[in-house]
């Protein structure tokens, strides 16, 4: 008999993580192994604990382009030979470089695995970084250089995180470099930064799929077992302020018809205590698509496709930024609203169904993320940078559900600061300056779209 009622949802299901064994080298390296049987693929991703706050003054971009040459060959084979090597055995290696690490992989059938793990562990330990291949890479990145000063969503970003920052703070510099900086780097400066960085004891290995811990370890003894060396870790500080109080900066794009606004400072560091109330808070403000600075902009005033917010989570404090694009002659309203929002939340607790919407959210779409043997070793792969508990994933969904509305509240009065906002935006200075003027927060300083 059919009927029209809705069926009611029933209770979550319990989540539990894959199983995962910590072993260790003679050499010094860490390896983790997660076995998941699901399918007969395996995902290796090796994490070098050399990211983009290992770069050198004046070298910013380094670690990017040292990870990105560990593709184009090694001492046995050239870049052509060795992409096709790794296509006939069904697979890719993906190289890059992020704030806090450099990160090397490949996902291949199972029955594939150890051929495809020796070429792995021969670009890990030979690479060959040949010049002509390092100064094509080079060029390439200048030319992303002119695409992204062009372009004003790229500037906005890339200028907020400048304009946040104390000029000598490698966070103030973008992760893939500036124009100057990647011109200046040589083949010395890229196997000079392998040399130092690249070693056991900086590497954690994270295997995921479809295989064991015996079987893993035959293998990484057998093919990188014999690694030697001992990177010594050098501490830096990458996220001072650029000030304590509020201020506005105008980047000038007089052929912009839209105003690229970014609102913001710095954040916290990922390890904080405070990471479950801030992800939940953040939820709430702008970072679901029924946040409330979405709604506002969007839906109640019509300025925007689109309006967001995010912490970005790094080892130090990385940037927590709102991000949207609005009409030029709307610039000023929609920044007045959006600090409204700020305000808002940092004065009142949300009401109870903002806080189920979010969590609910948060909690019922976090099993789906680590479907694949890729996500899996990923996941892993974030708890080795960040230091997370063994336990972290088995337990995130419990947290999540466990922030209250006053846990909201507070993480917005101790981590969203209306003194400290500072606001930049790409836009037309004829149309948007005088406007900007009125909103209270100074008169906005004016630059040229450059790297200067």
């Amino acid at each position: 008999m059919s009927t029209n009622t809705r069926p009611e949802p029933g209770p979550p299901r319990d989540y539990h993580f894959p199983d995962f064994d910590r072993l260790m080298l003679a050499n010094g390296m860490s390896i983790i192994v997660a076995s998941v049987r699901k399918l007969p693929v395996v995902t290796v991703l090796a994490i070098v604990d050399a990211g983009a706050t290992s770069d050198p003054d004046g070298r910013e971009g380094l670690a990017q382009l040292t990870a990105e040459a560990l593709r184009e060959g090694t001492v046995r084979m050239d870049g052509l030979n060795l992409t096709e090597e790794f296509e006939k055995l069904g697979t890719s290696l993906e190289a890059g470089a992020d704030w806090d690490s450099t990160l090397v992989s490949m996902t291949v059938l199972k029955q594939r695995l150890d051929d495809a793990f020796a070429l792995f562990a021969e670009v890990l330990i030979s690479p060959a970084f040949p010049s002509p291949d390092i100064d094509r890479l080079r060029s390439e990145r200048l030319a992303d250089r002119l695409q992204v000063l062009t372009e004003p969503r790229g500037l906005a970003d890339e200028s907020f995180e400048k304009f946040i920052y104390v000029p000598g703070s490698r966070y103030s510099r973008p992760l893939s470099g500036t124009t100057g900086s990647v011109s200046a780097i040589t083949r010395e400066d890229v196997t000079g930064f392998y040399q130092k960085n690249y070693s056991p004891n900086a590497v954690t290995l994270i295997v995921a799929g479809d295989t064991d811990s015996e079987e893993v370890m035959t293998l990484v003894e057998t093919h990188l077992g014999s690694w030697q060396g001992n990177r010594l870790a050098t501490l830096t500080r990458v996220d001072e302020k650029a000030r304590l109080s509020r201020a506005v900066e105008l980047v000038a794009k007089t052929d912009a018809p839209q105003s690229e606004i970014r609102i913001g400072h710095a954040g916290v560091a990922r390890t904080h205590p405070d990471y479950f109330g801030i992800v939940v808070m953040n939820a709430v403000l702008g970072g679901l698509f029924s946040s409330r600075i979405n709604l506002n902009l969007r839906e109640v005033h019509g300025y925007t496709y689109g309006a967001s917010s995010h912490f970005d989570w790094r080892r130090d404090a990385g940037p927590f930024v709102i991000s949207t694009a609005v009409q030029s002659e709307v610039t000023s309203e929609a920044i007045r609203e959006t600090i409204g929002e700020i305000d808002r939340m940092r004065t009142e607790e949300i009401a109870e169904d903002e806080l189920s919407l979010a969590t609910s959210y948060l909690a019922g779409v976090f099993p789906i993320r680590y479907e694949t043997t890729a996500a899996i070793a990923s996941a892993l792969g974030t708890m080795v940078i960040f230091g997370l508990p063994s336990n972290y994933y088995d337990t995130y969904r419990d947290r999540i559900r466990a922030v209250s509305t006053t846990d909201v509240l507070s993480a917005a009065v101790k981590h969203v600061s209306p003194d400290e906002i500072q606001i930049l935006v790409v836009g037309n200075p004829a149309i948007i300056k005088e406007p900007m003027e009125l909103l209270g927060f100074g008169s906005p300083v004016v630059r040229e779209a450059s790297e200067s």
